[in-house]
């Protein structure tokens, strides 16, 4: 290519980069749809673990909020709340919830955590850890965006020290029965959780991540027994019965991964 032809070429580039940032800031602005990243993270041991939830405490929870980013969510996986998952021991893993209101916000975070000096500085023991001493193995990261009768987090209203949240990721066999589910789910499902006393905090389509397509969302329960209740009666709501029965939302889910968290004190939900 001729470096005029190329030099066209990059200027039409960038030009198209700017127009599709201005459309997705338009469509961030009409919606109101929140973007949430599920961040999850690895630990070499309880004791990696526990200096991460400290450092959230201390240096990454306010820095997320400085930057828009609230409220945080910090989650622990129990193994006496997840039978199924046939733990042997309480997870050494972490779940942080980042919610975005827009898309502008979820590209630019770390740039902005790096400009942020505050953040640099009470942080600095776990974010300059040696390379032979790390903070965390890994993470993985799943970015959503919010379903469209479900644009915005709630807050979860219980404060039951023994509440338990519910994060569940159903998986379909293509985007079409993907799209499918998320109508299902827009046409009613939301309020046979709520009718079933498990409100939800969020509820989003998948845009990136693991084990695509799928949607990911979450309930609270008062506790972990509770939860048993609540899923008994959430069978029985009439909007989920006429909806479960209705030709066409049927073989939309694959799969569904299932798990109970519990907050930790770094969280804010």
């Amino acid at each position: 290519m001729q470096r005029r032809q190329f030099l066209a070429a990059s200027a039409a580039a960038a030009v198209g980069v700017l127009a599709a940032g201005r459309s997705v800031r338009a469509a961030d602005e009409k919606s109101g749809r929140q973007y949430f990243e599920i961040r999850r993270y690895h630990f070499a041991s309880a004791e990696k673990q526990k200096a991460y939830e400290q450092f959230l405490t201390e240096a990454g929870v306010p820095a997320y909020n400085r930057a828009g980013v609230e409220p945080v969510g910090v989650f622990k996986i129990l193994a006496k709340d997840n039978p199924n998952l046939k733990l042997e021991k309480d997870s050494t893993d972490l779940y942080v919830f980042l919610p975005h209101n827009t898309f502008e916000s979820v590209v630019t975070l770390e740039n902005r955590l790096d400009a942020d000096k505050e953040f640099q500085s009470s942080g600095q023991k776990i974010l300059n850890a040696p390379k032979n001493d790390s903070a965390y193995t890994r993470y993985e990261s799943t970015l959503l965006l919010a379903m469209e009768r479900a644009p915005r987090l709630e807050r979860p209203a219980t404060k039951s020290p023994d509440r338990v949240l519910e994060l569940r990721t159903y998986e379909s066999r293509t985007n079409q029965r993907h799209l499918n589910k998320l109508e299902m789910f827009n046409a009613g499902e939301f309020d046979a959780f709520k009718k079933a006393n498990m409100p939800g905090i969020f509820y989003g389509g998948a845009i990136v991540g693991e084990k695509m397509p799928q949607l990911t969302y979450m309930v609270v329960h008062e506790s972990r027994e509770a939860a048993v209740a609540n899923w008994k009666a959430f069978g029985a709501v009439p909007e989920w019965r006429t909806l479960s029965r209705d030709p066409k939302y049927q073989d939309n889910v694959t799969k569904i991964t299932d798990e109970y968290v519990r907050p930790s004190p770094a969280s804010q939900l």
